[in-house]
């Protein structure tokens, strides 16, 4: 069954490539999912294909919640200045979890010369809004990749580069980044440049650059919250900061930390094995001892509460609302009190 869903999901995205190469684009693009590495590639590739880089006439940028649907439409109804057409990219409006019954029916009259391009972590697929796009536009679900799928990706990428690492070493190096594409990209940068000289890549290497790093302090920090040790929950927080992780990073990091502990310990509980929790959690089998051990630390409902306090602080942060290093570290001291 995984095998032929991950083919499914191949094909999806496979649609948007070719939109792309016959220049036919939708009038409504929905890119989704918990993969943010994915969305974010595919979002440009269109963004690269349907404008001219330096138009900014033309492109439009929103972002958060408080994004205003009368003002897209407006917008929408603006014919392109001296272009083909006019796209408008819209950012985490959250309106695909609400009613939107005015927009959602708009959706049948977008204007041939307008485009839209909306990403979004989560939508409600019962929606109207959801439902108009999926007849009007492109729908795209971008999931958490399996393990093998990103041990291709990681020895494309080596391959590239003229390097080349053994199974031992890969399973190493994503023991250390997790199955996050986004860490996967950031931490393998590190690696390359690192190993400059060298053709193969050894586990030395990813010891001496990827340990201590972002998913080891997680898991510690992680640890020290749930036994309410404050001084070195703050004290690993620190740590990421100076070795240059945003705060962003750390509170999304964070917070898919509790949301991934919360799944598992559901689980748990219905009596899975591990490699079938593995693989609707998005992390590798050896993982998710790991992750049901501190889970047993936590309710569910402090699980289901923490994730809530990640997300407003994320959108606290990114609407001017508080300093992205004081709201994590808010948090940090929330969780561990």
């Amino acid at each position: 069954m995984r095998c032929r869903l991950r083919l499914v999901y191949n094909n999806i995205m496979k649609t948007i490539i070719e939109d792309i190469r016959t220049g036919q684009f939708q009038p409504v693009y929905l890119l989704y999912g918990e993969e943010t590495y994915l969305i974010r590639q595919y979002r440009n590739k269109l963004r690269d294909a349907m404008a001219a880089e330096d138009d900014t006439m033309n492109v439009s940028f929103f972002e958060g919640k408080d994004v205003n649907a009368r003002e897209l439409i407006d917008l929408a109804e603006t014919l392109p200045f001296f272009a083909e057409r006019r796209c408008i990219f819209v950012d985490s409006s959250g309106f695909f979890k609400k009613s939107m019954d005015d927009f959602a029916d708009y959706m049948a009259e977008i204007p041939s010369t307008t485009h839209f391009i909306f990403t979004e972590s989560e939508v409600d697929k019962r929606g109207k809004l959801y439902k108009q796009v999926k007849k009007y536009g492109r729908p795209v679900e971008f999931v958490r990749q399996t393990e093998s799928v990103l041990m291709q990706w990681v020895l494309g990428r080596l391959k590239k580069e003229g390097r080349r690492i053994t199974r031992p070493v890969m399973e190493l190096f994503l023991s250390k980044t997790g199955t996050d594409m986004e860490m996967i990209e950031q931490e393998l940068e590190k690696l390359l440049s690192y190993t400059l000289d060298k053709e193969v890549i050894e586990a030395e290497d990813v010891e001496q650059i990827c340990a201590n790093q972002i998913s080891g302090k997680i898991f510690a920090m992680m640890d020290a919250i749930a036994d309410k040790q404050q001084k070195n929950a703050l004290r690993l927080y620190h740590d990421l900061l100076l070795l240059k992780e945003p705060p962003l990073r750390i509170l999304f990091l964070l917070t898919r930390h509790y949301q991934i502990m919360m799944q598992l310990k559901d689980l748990a509980d219905k009596g899975f094995d591990y490699k079938y929790m593995a693989g609707k959690a998005g992390v590798p089998e050896f993982a998710v001892r790991k992750y049901i051990g501190q889970a047993r630390k936590f309710s569910v409902q402090q699980l289901r509460k923490s994730v809530r306090e990640g997300v407003q602080s994320e959108e606290d942060i990114k609407t001017g609302k508080i300093a992205d290093r004081l709201a994590v570290e808010l948090l940090i001291l929330q969780f561990s009190a």
